[in-house]
């Protein structure tokens, strides 16, 4: 639960990093302008910027980067700690000891994506995977928690609720890669401050295509993003439908959790979380991006997951375990 916890955490603050525009803050990697801290005194700064001209120091956002890092850091050593509690005792936790050994694979993966993110200059697919693997290393961390935590409330009805949160998860997983995709191209204003409209039109200018080449040149500095108002648009038009089916679906998991008494408070903390998603994503746009409001986003959907896989792991077959 600490370790689930404390990924919770790093997400939220890797999404004040992003969100903040403070994610090429620090130019180089892993260190920040040659410090494992960062430039504080004048005459560090003053060293810093004749090293690197093309990115002079901001004290505000530096900070912010190499934070993060250290941060990940001790997430890393946590997780490997884990893991290893879970290899010694994988016989007494049979298939579940597979979970935190793949937390300890993907966070060094995470750990290239980030370097990844500031050599390639916030390329878009790497800043998406970045946020994706962030969010899949909480959900291992958590799913391990639950199961060893909530028991199991499955009987032969629960087949068919069981499914359909299977299938909200996966859309949700999609729903939370395309938010990533809408924030790494900057267009969560594609739309300008117009909900549900974009641009004064239900349907204005778009372009799909250009919106989602998912790979683009090495080299260029993505940062503020390079894709024109209708490319962005699509982006965010996208995202909007992604909410809508999302919505539903996760709709109809709340409901019927919710009218069973074993799955009440995870039915209703679904239908609560969801509601407040959908509020915080529409006022992302029409309050103009406020960073609380948009960090809140980022925080409640790693929120939504959770309470999902709560719900996967108390309607869980136990027939398949023993």
């Amino acid at each position: 639960w600490a370790a689930a916890a404390f990924a919770l955490f790093v997400v939220v603050f890797g999404a004040f990093v992003r969100l903040s525009n403070a994610g090429l803050s620090c130019p180089d990697w892993p260190t920040c302008y040659g410090k494992l801290t960062w430039p504080t005194q004048a005459h560090e700064v003053a060293s810093a910027n004749i090293a690197y001209p093309d990115r002079p120091v901001e004290a505000g956002k530096a900070w912010r980067e190499q934070v993060h890092r250290i941060l990940v850091g001790g997430l890393s050593v946590f997780t490997f700690a884990l893991a290893l509690w879970a290899w010694r005792r994988r016989r007494d936790l049979q298939g579940l000891a597979a979970v935190p050994l793949a937390a300890a694979v993907l966070i060094v993966f995470q750990a290239a994506l980030g370097m990844w993110t500031v050599t390639l200059k916030l390329l878009p697919a790497v800043v998406m995977a970045h946020l994706l693997g962030g969010m899949a290393l909480f959900g291992l961390l958590g799913y391990t928690a639950l199961r060893l935590t909530l028991p199991a409330a499955w009987d032969y009805d629960m087949a068919r609720l069981r499914r359909l949160t299977c299938a909200g998860i996966g859309l949700l997983v999609v729903q939370i890669a395309l938010g990533g995709w809408t924030s790494s191209n900057y267009a969560a204003l594609a739309c300008g401050n117009d909900f549900p409209k974009c641009l004064g039109a239900w349907w204005p200018a778009t372009d799909f295509r250009e919106g989602f080449v998912l790979w683009r040149d090495i080299g260029v500095n993505y940062e503020g993003g390079v894709l024109d108002t209708a490319a962005r648009s699509a982006i965010q038009l996208a995202h909007r439908i992604g909410a809508l089916i999302v919505f539903g679906e996760l709709s109809i998991v709340a409901i019927m959790a919710s009218r069973r008494r074993s799955t009440r408070v995870l039915g209703i903390a679904v239908g609560a979380a969801l509601l407040l998603q959908i509020a915080l994503g529409i006022g992302n746009v029409i309050l103009g991006l406020p960073l609380a409001v948009a960090m809140g986003h980022n925080a409640v959907a790693a929120a939504l997951l959770f309470v999902s896989l709560a719900l996967l792991v108390r309607t869980r077959d136990v027939r398949r375990e023993t």
